[in-house]
This record gives C-alpha cells, structure tokens and sequence, in this order.
C-alpha cells in the first residue's frame, strides 16, 4: 500500500510539471509565433508585438505554469532547475529523469498546438518552413541573424551565464532562510526573473535556458515540417546548446548563491523539546 501511495504521488508530480510546462510553452511560443509568423504579414512588418511583449509573456508563462504546478511538484518546470535542486537543495535524484521527461513533453504538446493553430500564418509567412519562423519553436544564436556573428559557443557561453542567473535568483527567492517573498508571490516574482532575463540577455542566443523549452518544441518542429531544426542558421549541429549550457549555468548558479550568500544565512536554532519558547521582551 505504501508503495502504490508513492507511484501514485509521483504519477501527480510528473502529470504537473507536464501541465505546467505545457502552459509555459503555450504562451512563450505562441507569442513568438504571433510576433514572427503575424507580424510579418502586416503592414508594416512587425504590427503584432516586438521583443518586450515576447519577453513579458514568456515571463507570464513562467508565472502561470508555476501557479498550476507548485502544490504538487512545486513547479520546476524545466531540467535545469530540477538537477540544481537536486544537487545543492536534496530533491531526489531518482526523480531528475522523470521531471526531465515530464517537463520535455509537456513542452512538445504544447509546441503541436501552436504549430496547429498558427499553421496557415506559418506558412504565408515562411513556406519553406526555414530559420525564418523556426525561432518560432526552438532557439538560434543571434535569433537566427547571420549578421550578428554569434555562432554556437559564443551562444553556449551566453546560455551558461544567462541560466546561472535564472538558478541564483530562483534559489534566493526560494530560500526560507532568506527573505522570500510573501503572500503566493513566488510565482510572480520567478516569472519577473525571466521577463528580465529575456530584456537583458536575449540577443546571443535567445535566452532558452531551459532544455525542455527548447528540445521539447524543436522536436514538435521537426517532425511538422522544420527539417533543419537540429541545426542553426550556419549548418552547425546546434541543438545541444540550449541543452547542456543550462544545465551546466544552472549548477554553476545554485553553486554561487550556496557560497555566497546561503552558507551565511543564520539558521534557527530549536527550543530544547518541553520548553516554553523564550520571550522577546
């Protein structure tokens, strides 16, 4: 019995973390879709959104998504912060696979439904189904620009220190020890982290940091038509990047914040067991 109670709480954990990934991914690429594949068919180009509304619902996304998951799985939402968690905050390592999975799935189903819903604008805009529209679903470094010279280390680099900020902040904002924000207000304040991540470090290499965002619908893509999805704009093998860049910042990140800052936080000390707590007076 006790062992059917735990497959069933991690049947729960791994069905939230593939829901609340899902409406990250429905709102992060559904705005770059509404932004890349709508806004190039007006007139002027671009009428439907710019960088900051990608930025500012891709923050949402994170928003909602956690909202949706965190009483059961407490919301990691993506690869980078489950191995960080794992390795600094004692979340089960017999559990970073599955989270892994969960979270690559829930963002592929997400990825099929805007690749369905957006389909004919996708295909007015960039019928070849190119580097055009692809950042649509997955990262390039530059955004896909070849005139940004920004090839793939030049992106990993940038993937490792832009997730190793996520993972320093997630884990100041999470620490009890710390000063986390009160009343729900996680959420809300993660889902700020990214807004400002997406503003300040989203031109090398589109600010993934998260391989389940980025595998999950680069996969979706590639079997809907993208047939250069595993590569960038240049020919190079790309997809790796935004898949080992983030786990490497995330760790580098979660490492930073444990030596810095959390290794001095004060701790409580408890009351000795039948005693009164003290008085403050």
């Amino acid at each position: 019995m006790a062992e059917r109670r735990m497959r069933s709480g991690l049947i729960g954990e791994l069905s939230a973390e593939f829901a609340g990934t899902m409406i990250l991914i429905l709102f992060g690429c559904g705005v770059v879709a509404q932004v890349a594949a709508g806004g190039a068919l007006t007139d002027p180009p671009g009428g439907l959104g710019d960088h900051d509304s990608i930025a500012w619902a891709w923050g949402l996304g994170v928003t909602l998504g956690v909202y949706v998951a965190a009483r059961l799985s407490g919301a990691h939402l993506n690869p980078a912060v489950t191995l960080a968690l794992a390795a600094f905050r004692g979340f089960s390592w017999s559990k970073v696979a599955p989270y892994a999975l969960a979270q690559t799935a829930g963002a592929f189903v997400a990825a099929l439904l805007v690749r369905w819903n957006y389909s004919e604008a996708l295909a007015k805009a960039d019928p070849g189904h190119t580097v055009k529209t692809q950042t649509v679903f997955s990262t390039l470094p530059a955004n896909g620009n070849p005139a940004l010279p920004v090839h793939e280390w030049g992106a990993f680099r940038d993937q490792v220190i832009g997730t190793a900020i996520l993972l320093l902040l997630i884990m100041a904002v999470t620490d009890m020890l710390n000063t986390p924000p009160g009343a729900n207000l996680g959420p809300f304040i993660t889902g700020l982290i990214v807004v400002a991540i997406g503003m300040a470090w989203g031109t090398n290499a589109g600010y993934a940091i998260n391989p389940a965002r980025d595998f999950g619908p680069r996969l979706a893509s590639f079997i809907t038509g993208y047939d250069g999805a595993w590569r960038d704009q240049y020919g190079n093998l790309y997809f790796w990047v935004p898949i080992v860049g983030p786990l490497v910042g995330g760790l580098l990140g979660a490492g930073l914040y444990k030596g810095l800052v959390g290794r001095f936080l004060p701790t409580p000390v408890p009351e000795p067991a039948g005693r009164a707590p003290a008085s403050k007076d």
